[in-house]
């Protein structure tokens, strides 16, 4: 069984011979992270999210093991990159407004069969018609569901704020207007309830807040299970031969598996388990990516100053969107100074036992956001670093 010190001493041996800062992934824990979703996935596949890893050699580990099928990429160039570095089904979960994009899909065979869109407005058919610049391809369309849940007469929504089509006879509508469109053909559905896979349900120290979102949350499932059903219906009455009905993420795999309308999962992030995915009271992954810090400075008793740290997750800003500091354990944020651009006061009584040059290591509040901060992370496995692979912005591609 692995400790928190432990671990800190092998990530300390394996990375002895680098300069910090830098990141790792601990391959035994990401393999078992993968292992956890598929045995959750309960036989469907899971498509993994590439923005949850942006790796493309970690792409194509998850993606060689039982259980995965399939990337859920972020923006049509990663997608159109993916496609022509041999990833063969790439679905792109957001629209896109990228008018080389779309004339360089339009126009190529291969790519064109190897990537599907996301559409849920007949605006966004115009912009890639106007943007095919004679590309006569035929484009994989898939329709997005808004998951929202909607309480009190849709006073109160709780969820995020995505496609604006709710109802089957809108998601209907829109594929037979697809449909009707040459040049475009709907071959999926996809439906991220957002609200349910990313929000932990047992926050610490948070009891009654827990209980509530535990509440909101399997009304949420109920609401949006019939509702889904009914909306796979009314397209597949357009729609017969609609290749896949995509949903969930890490945190709701088990319970969008157990759908019948749903013929795939989504989940990325539960392969690195970042620190937001902590508060789950339905599963429990092992921290797989992580990132080393130099002790630089010794300004007084517990108190240490590592080597830069200021790396904010995306969303709404709060104490939750930093790093934590995570081995050694005791270590906490100065409260007037928090996470630094260059520089990070640390405090704490193992600050006293910690020396100029030594580790302090840390977790990202999410996941494949780590990637912007580090161009390459060094593959650990046990107490040896066995590869060193480039991020995505290791190898130049920095998409949004």
């Amino acid at each position: 069984m692995n400790t928190p010190a432990s671990d800190r001493a092998r990530y300390d041996r394996a990375t002895a011979h680098l300069d910090a800062p830098l990141a790792i992934v601990d391959l035994n824990a990401f393999d078992a992270n993968a292992d956890d979703v598929v045995r959750r996935a309960a036989g469907k596949p899971v498509r993994v999210a590439s923005k949850s890893v942006r790796c493309r050699a970690l792409l194509e580990r998850v993606l060689a093991r039982p259980g995965f099928a399939g990337i859920m990429s972020y923006t049509l160039a990663e997608s159109v990159w993916l496609a022509r570095s041999g990833f063969e089904d790439v679905l792109l979960a957001y629209p896109s407004a990228d008018r080389a994009g779309f004339a360089e899909l339009a126009s190529d065979a291969k790519l064109a069969g190897s990537v599907t869109v996301m559409v849920d407005d007949p605006a966004q058919l115009e912009l890639i018609d106007r943007a095919r610049d004679g590309g006569r391809e035929e484009i994989r369309v898939c329709l997005e569901l808004d998951t929202a849940l909607r309480l009190f007469g849709g006073r109160v929504r709780v969820g995020a704020r995505r496609s604006p089509l709710r109802e089957p006879a809108e998601l209907a509508g829109l594929a037979e207007a697809v449909q009707r469109r040459p040049g475009f053909r709907v071959v999926g559905l996809m439906a991220y309830e957002g609200h349910v896979a990313g929000v932990g349900d047992a926050v610490a120290g948070r009891p009654l807040r827990s209980r509530a979102i535990r509440l909101m949350q399997a009304a949420a499932r109920r609401e949006l299970a019939a509702r889904r059903a009914e909306v796979v219906r009314a397209v597949r009455e357009v729609v017969p031969d609609l290749e896949f009905v995509n949903g969930g993420g890490t945190g709701s795999v088990q319970h969008t598996a157990a759908e019948a309308s749903v013929t795939e999962i989504a989940a990325g992030s539960g392969l690195y388990q970042p620190r937001l995915f902590d508060n789950y009271t339905s599963f429990s992954g092992r921290p797989a990516a992580l990132f080393a810090l130099p002790v630089v400075r010794r300004p007084g008793v517990g108190v240490v100053t590592v080597l830069g740290g200021g790396y904010p997750a995306s969303g709404a800003a709060g104490a939750d969107r930093l790093p934590e500091p995570y081995l050694p354990r005791g270590l906490r944020y100065d409260p007037q100074e928090g996470a630094g651009e260059v520089q990070t006061p640390l405090l704490g009584a193992p600050a006293d036992d910690l020396l100029v040059g030594d580790r302090v290591w840390f977790r990202h509040a999410k996941a494949g956001e780590l990637c912007e901060r580090f161009d390459r992370l060094h593959l650990v496995e046990g107490d040896v670093v066995t590869a060193s692979v480039p991020t995505y912005r290791g190898e130049g591609r920095t998409f949004l």
